[in-house]
């Protein structure tokens, strides 16, 4: 089975932001490696690598929708689970940076640190005031179960004539 990584840009069930420069070869380069179209930037791993950094899977299942994310390292504390506008799912909070020393030598740097941020739009058979969340093992589960599906009333009219 093989995963396939799909953009969100045109899910209508997402409201997440995506970084436009995403793929682009900005950044990491120097301006002097010649030959390049595009001018190269700094791109540190600042709130929007950080921003980009919470993955999350959802998946339906006959009972409920299921939201996995990944926040390894973090505290339930430091993570916020709402629900904005009665429909939209939104999963934040922050990776602090570790603390440096004087002393310390970094010779690499690839843990993102700063703020999440993820939005998502409940579909209509999704029961908001049921919402539970756990953490386990650096990650957090949301389920959001669903409601029943209402039943037509049907009423018998009395034909006349």
């Amino acid at each position: 089975m093989s995963m396939i990584r799909r953009s969100n840009v045109f899910d209508p069930f997402s409201l997440d932001l995506f970084d436009p420069f995403d793929g682009f070869p900005f950044g990491s380069g120097s301006s002097s490696g010649g030959g390049s179209l595009f001018p190269s930037f700094p791109r540190t791993s600042s709130e929007t690598a950080a921003f980009a950094g919470a993955r999350i899977d959802w998946k339906e299942t006959p009972e409920a929708h299921v939201f996995k994310a990944d926040v390894p390292g973090l505290k339930k504390e430091e993570v916020k689970v709402e629900v904005e506008d009665g429909n939209v799912l939104q999963i934040s909070g922050e990776r602090k940076k570790e603390q440096e020393e004087k002393s310390d030598t970094w010779h690499r740097v690839e843990r993102s640190s700063g703020r999440f941020l993820r939005r998502f739009r409940l579909p209509d058979n999704a029961n908001a005031e049921q919402i539970k969340a756990s953490m386990e093992n650096g990650v957090l589960t949301v389920t959001v179960p669903k409601e029943e599906a209402k039943k037509p009333e049907v009423k018998a009219v009395q034909i006349s004539g």
